[in-house]
C-alpha cells in the first residue's frame, strides 16, 4: 500500500485512549471506528515535537516504527492529516 491519495483514501495519524500512535491510509474518520488500510504503529516517536511532528515531517531516525497490517481503531482521541513527505518516511520506516 503506498501513501498516495487514492479516490477516497487519504493519510492519517490516529491517535487512542490507550496512547496508540497509528499510521494508515483511512477514507470516513468521523466514525466510532475507524478502518486503517496498510497501517503502522509508532513504537516509539524519536520526535523532538510530538505527534504532530509525526503528521507534519514523519518518524526520525530514532522512532521505531512497526510492520504493517489493516486494522480498525477504537477509542479515537484524534485523527491528525498526514503531509505528502511525512507519509513518504512513514512508508519508507
Amino acid at each position: 500500500m503506498t501513501a498516495k491519495k487514492t479516490a477516497s483514501l487519504r493519510p492519517v495519524i490516529v491517535t487512542t485512549e490507550h496512547r496508540g500512535v497509528f499510521y494508515g491510509l483511512a477514507g470516513d474518520t468521523k466514525g466510532v471506528v475507524i478502518d486503517l488500510k496498510g497501517a503502522r504503529m509508532a513504537i516509539s516517536f524519536g520526535t523532538t515535537r510530538g505527534i504532530m511532528e509525526l503528521a507534519e515531517t514523519g518518524p526520525t531516525a530514532r522512532s521505531k516504527i512497526s510492520a504493517r497490517a489493516d486494522m480498525e481503531v477504537r477509542k479515537v482521541t484524534a485523527v491528525f492529516e498526514v503531509t505528502e513527505a511525512a507519509a513518504k518516511k512513514w512508508e519508507d520506516a
